[in-house]
């Protein structure tokens, strides 16, 4: 129950990105205190990691395809030509 909560609490996709975004556009300014800039950076790097892995997860279910028979498998465009 607990793993429930925690990830209906997870930010979304888009959200993530728009936090970084507005990190990025934070720092490029340049008037941030060194220390919050830090945080910020260190914040950044976490978030980019994540969404890395939400667009690796993203293409891995993409490419891969269910068979009749309820088996997972590579998608084949040239299996089915």
């Amino acid at each position: 129950m607990a793993d429930e909560n925690k990830t209906a609490a997870q930010p979304t996709f888009e959200q993530q990105l728009a936090q970084l975004e507005q990190i990025v556009n934070q720092l490029e300014q340049g008037d941030v205190p060194l220390e919050q800039a830090l945080t910020a950076y260190k914040q950044g790097i976490t978030l980019s990691q994540q969404l890395e892995k939400t667009l690796k997860d993203a293409e891995q279910t993409v490419t891969n395809m269910v068979t009749d028979d309820g088996q997972v498998k590579p998608f084949d465009p040239k299996a089915d030509a």
